[in-house]
């Protein structure tokens, strides 16, 4: 469907919004529910396209699930696996479906999963993975599109990482789950969807020590002693710092729940630093507000716990309106810039070098027809959107749906004039006040 989002600019976000499961986290956790033999129930899920895919990847290998969309919930009988084979049809669509390379090799010793797919945002090449599983003991070969690994056992070893990649660090965690004796990954990514995944593996029986740090040790344990269980994925940061961005960028005031902040310290300091002020009201959840016109900051994308790359674009919109010039590196993907096209055509000021982005505030930005080249992008050119002169017009909404769940929805109860027009049937989807355009 030709679905778009129509916003209306200029107004001032205010009310309260509630944060859902992280998307990052609940992906991977899909994945390892097929490690066991029964049922197991994860709590916190949002429903986003990137979750129906990984569904229907594990619907594929044989496994059942139940959506509860009231409870948010999803129950996965991974009880009888039919099959070993990740298509191409669906893991092209996602590249975090990936995961359930690591997973069925713990299982069943053999996987043929389809190379992956998701954002353009750069190249994220699957060397690691493949490296660490043949450490492991895998025998792989890559044909047609398709990774084929085997092996007869899996034995534990030692693994570095040459970066902290969040997918190989997750792919291999998987994999040594019922590997014989411990592996021990070096130079592991440190992300806070890495110790979630960690937990909800130690709560299915796995054992696995040191998520968080650099060095994770996985003691293989016996497939029997794995069992079904019940887990709540933890709040998506990104979400939570998309909403904050937004609130911050139209001057506004909200509470924002379900929130861990401790996941976000570093993008908190850079937004205080523009003038955004920041308040802990319960552990799990803050007040976010913003008088004055922000102030330009200078800012590196790096691994967790550095600025997260998946705010980058997000923090480019609110520097595009803030006084004096700001500098954004990106240091881990080279096409993450792809928002920068559609900025300028709503007047902003931003000239790119490489990974270098020079942004000089303006004034105000103008309403445009823009299209999301890829999640984080289609998230910052809403907020360019709502602070806009006039009508903004975002395009490829499918981009933007990967990764949050009632987007609009949530905006319009905080005053955002936001809707979701459906060009095929001519007609506004969802709930929104036409008086007020």
């Amino acid at each position: 469907m030709a679905e778009k989002f129509k916003i209306i600019g200029g107004e001032t976000l205010r009310g309260e919004v509630s944060i859902g499961g992280a998307k990052n986290a609940v992906l991977k956790h899909l994945a390892a529910t097929i490690l066991v033999k029964g049922k197991t129930k994860i709590y916190n899920v949002p429903r986003l396209t990137d979750v129906d895919i990984m569904l229907n990847v594990l619907s594929d290998l044989g496994a059942k699930y139940i959506y509860d969309k009231e409870e948010k919930s999803v129950e996965v009988d991974a009880t009888n696996i039919t099959s070993i084979t990740a298509k191409y049809e669906l893991v092209s669509k996602m590249r975090a479906s990936f995961i359930i390379l690591g997973a069925l090799m713990s299982r069943c010793k053999e996987a043929i999963v389809a190379l992956p797919g998701g954002c353009a945002i750069g190249e994220r090449r699957v060397d690691f993975h493949i490296k660490g599983l043949e450490a492991l003991g895998a025998k792989i070969k890559i044909e047609n599109g398709y990774v084929h690994a085997k092996a007869s056992k899996l034995i534990g070893t030692d693994i570095y990482l040459d970066i902290p990649s969040v997918g190989a660090t997750e792919n291999l965690m998987l994999a040594a789950v019922l590997a014989e004796g411990s592996t021990r990954i070096q130079n592991a990514a440190q992300e806070p969807e890495i110790i979630d995944l960690a937990n909800f593996l130690n709560t299915i029986g796995a054992d696995i020590i040191g998520a968080g740090s650099s060095e994770i040790i996985i003691n293989g344990v016996k497939a029997e002693n794995l069992h079904s269980a019940e887990y709540t994925t933890i709040p998506d940061r990104i979400e939570a710092g998309t909403f904050m961005a937004a609130v911050v960028a139209t001057k506004g005031k909200a509470v924002i729940r379900n929130v861990f902040p401790a996941h976000l310290t570093f993008f908190n300091d850079k937004l205080i630093k523009m003038g955004a002020n920041i308040k802990l009201i319960e552990p799990t959840t803050i007040e976010v507000s913003c008088r004055s016109r922000l102030n330009s900051i200078n800012f590196v994308t790096q691994p967790y716990p550095g600025f997260p790359t998946d705010l980058q674009a997000i923090a480019m919109t609110l520097l595009t309106t803030a006084n004096g010039v700001g500098i954004i590196t990106e240091s881990l993907y080279e096409n993450r810039f792809m928002q920068v096209p559609d900025l300028r055509r709503m007047g902003a000021d931003i000239h790119q070098d490489r990974n270098h982005a020079i942004v000089k505030g303006v004034k105000n930005l103008t309403g445009a027809t823009v299209a999301a080249s890829d999640l984080r992008a289609g998230a910052a050119l809403v907020i360019a959107g709502l602070i806009a002169n006039g009508e903004t017009t975002v395009e490829k909404l499918h981009h933007i749906d990967r990764g949050y769940e009632e987007f609009e929805q949530k905006l319009q109860k905080m005053g955002g004039r936001i809707y979701r027009y459906d060009e095929t049937e001519n007609q506004i989807k969802g709930v929104f006040n036409e008086s007020r355009l």
